[in-house]
């Protein structure tokens, strides 16, 4: 007679696999039952616990676990077998029958249950927004005679913190996980700290920060960015610079983002010099200025009308290991168009496309603009010839811009080739002729005035 354990494989690969209904399902577990009875060997608990992993539907896989739990008065399943199987029905979200095999194994003495396994029901219940689930699993370690691990304290309050309305309970369960011998670390602090700035509770952050060295515990890089993202959100960017000099005298070496935060936070503050100072400072503490520092310190100098600054600060990019990009070059040329310095706003431009960067139409449209209106037709000309040439569309605003200054440079010398009196219900073609050949006239002597497809 062939072996349980032949027979059981055979049973579960050829008809439990291929289930489709409820029906099939029970006659399958019908049919086990009944040679069970028969059968002569017994499977392994590994060979059980590897069918069950193998399982895509979770209450075939509660139904293999219980078939075999009945297979032999001596059989019994492994640690791992039990974890396998909660942690598939809690993400397929069966909670009842989880909960219930929980309590199974709880009522069993004989297993080593490892922390690890909360950890898992507890991000279960955190991914289906179940946070006060989540809680009571971390209270639950307790009743299985184990101490909840710090990891543990951290999981359950990111899913707290993750809803205002669950900021309490977190901020509670922090401060008396002493008593559970749950120890918080810097990573506690800093998720509560992190919750507490988005909540507009500063005050509660900054007392938490300033407790950690009184617990023994020292404040990270993070711990000091949450912080100074925090004031510089409430505009107190003074305590946040001070902060930043608190880090450089404690050793730290501050991240990209610390000093993109309180950069950003003095333009904003119209404290350009201390910006720019900070910037320079950077590369002696440690951190070599990137594109996005340099990029916000150009922003800033050009939003207050200072363009001169800002392009101080793009020449001083290479000879610090950064080049300017696309965004340092147009927001330079828009800055300075701004404040009506077209000659350097082309310069500009001509010295990024010849790096290859493509102006915004929005940036081209702007200098064409003020080139014409300064009396500059030339040279917003070359910038409309040059936008077709890269394959750029200009509003239609910057074509009558241009087409209406040319038309008044060169209304004495239209009204002598044109030999058709204009009126106002002159048709084009009557005048296209001469005008036609005006133009390519006036293209043989001006290279900003061409007549042909895409020119102008």
């Amino acid at each position: 007679m062939p072996s349980f354990l032949s027979h059981f494989n055979k049973i579960i690969n050829c008809s439990v696999r291929t289930l489709k209904s409820v029906e099939s399902f029970h006659s399958s577990s019908t049919l086990l039952l009944n040679h069970n009875q028969q059968a002569t060997g017994v499977p392994s608990p590994s060979r059980i616990q590897k069918l069950i992993a193998s399982q895509s539907d979770p209450l075939v896989a509660k139904e293999i676990f219980d078939l075999a739990s009945n297979a032999h008065p001596g059989f019994r399943h492994s640690y791992a077998t039990y974890q396998t199987l909660i942690l598939k029905l809690g993400r397929c979200r069966h909670f009842t029958l989880m909960n219930s095999l929980l309590s199974r194994l709880k009522s069993d003495r004989g297993y080593m249950i490892t922390p690890s396994l909360f950890t898992h029901i507890i991000r279960i219940y955190g991914d289906a927004n179940l946070p006060d689930k989540a809680l009571k699993t971390f209270y639950t370690i307790l009743e299985f005679n184990i101490k909840p691990h710090t990891k543990q304290l951290n999981v359950i309050l990111e899913i707290l913190v993750s809803q205002r309305t669950h900021l309490r309970p977190a901020f509670d369960l922090f401060k008396s996980a002493h008593r559970y011998d749950c120890s918080p670390n810097v990573e506690s602090y800093n998720i509560l700290m992190r919750a507490f700035c988005s909540n507009n509770d500063l005050s509660i952050a900054y007392n938490l920060f300033n407790q950690m060295p009184k617990r023994d515990i020292v404040p990270n890089v993070e711990s000091y960015r949450i912080l100074m993202q925090g004031l510089c959100r409430k505009s107190q960017v003074n305590r946040a610079v001070e902060l930043l000099d608190d880090m450089w005298n404690k050793g730290f070496v501050p991240d990209s983002l610390t000093y993109t935060t309180v950069l950003n936070s003095l333009c904003r503050k119209k404290k350009l010099r201390e910006a720019y100072k900070l910037l320079c400072r950077m590369k002696v503490k440690g951190c070599n200025p990137d594109i996005v520092h340099y990029n916000t310190v150009i922003l800033g100098f050009c939003r207050e009308n200072r363009a001169h600054d800002a392009c101080k600060v793009l020449e001083d990019m290479p000879t610090n290991g950064c080049l300017p990009n696309l965004v340092s070059y147009r927001t330079l040329v828009g800055g300075l168009c701004n404040q009506g310095l077209y000659n350097e706003a082309k310069s500009y431009l001509d010295l990024m496309t010849s790096k290859g960067f493509s102006p915004h139409v929005s940036v081209l449209h702007v200098l064409i603009n003020g080139l014409c209106n300064v009396g500059k037709i030339e040279d917003a000309c070359c910038v409309l010839e040059g936008m077709l040439k890269s394959g750029e569309a200009p509003h239609f605003e910057t074509w009558m811009d241009v087409v209406n200054r040319v038309c008044e440079v060169e209304s004495e010398r239209l009204d002598k080739v044109l030999k058709v009196e204009i009126e106002p219900n002159t048709r084009i073609v009557e005048t296209g002729v001469d005008l036609h050949e005006y133009l390519v006239r006036k293209a043989r002597v001006n290279e900003s005035f061409k007549v042909g497809r895409g020119k102008v």
